[in-house]
């Protein structure tokens, strides 16, 4: 791996651990009783409030690093790598769309799209940490077992995927504080 792939590698790694940490905390706010008063309903309304937009930048900067290991760092992607870019790239345009026009409808799609990205993310990074698998791989092209590298023990490309695609749909399932004040009129 050249020095540029590395730290690249290195960063996005490293964005990876913080965006746990923070997806973490963004489900303790959901599901907490306390979510309807003090600091949290300050959060969960704020996070709510902007769930598009944080769900565009999170798909847009997961789309880049997926171009980037493709196209820059030359890994190949395997067949699993290509079934969770068809869950996500179209979320890039989508919630861009949903962001200018504010249409607040594309949340059920997002959820939907990230679900089954997850889904597929999650089987990919347990098939590299030595799970059984239960489809078969790709015959043509790289495995789905490969691991091109692994930071802080346990980040891959499934992982920073699998990544994306929760916290997408933790903002996504944040309750937007207008509508709600909307329908308790």
């Amino acid at each position: 791996m050249s020095p540029f792939v590395q730290s690249v590698t290195n960063l996005l790694s490293f964005l990876t651990v913080i965006l746990d940490l923070f997806a973490a905390f963004l489900f303790f706010i959901l599901i907490t009783p306390l979510r309807k008063r003090g600091w949290t309903k300050s959060a969960a309304d704020f996070f709510g409030e902007r769930a598009i937009f944080f769900s565009f930048l999170v798909a847009f900067g997961a789309t880049f690093g997926s171009l980037f290991y493709s196209s820059i760092a030359n890994f190949t992607p395997c067949l699993l790598c290509w079934w969770q870019r068809i869950f996500l790239y179209p979320q890039t345009v989508l919630l861009f769309t949903a962001m200018l026009r504010k249409d607040q409808m594309m949340r059920l799609h997002a959820i939907i799209l990230s679900s089954f990205g997850a889904l597929i993310a999650l089987y990919h990074m347990l098939l590299q940490f030595g799970a059984a698998s239960i489809i078969p791989c790709s015959a043509s092209g790289v495995s789905c077992e490969v691991v091109y590298f692994i930071e802080y023990g346990y980040v891959t490309i499934p992982t920073m995927s699998l990544t994306a695609f929760a916290l997408i749909m933790l903002f996504m399932l944040s309750p937007n504080p207008k509508k709600r004040d909307v329908n308790e009129l």
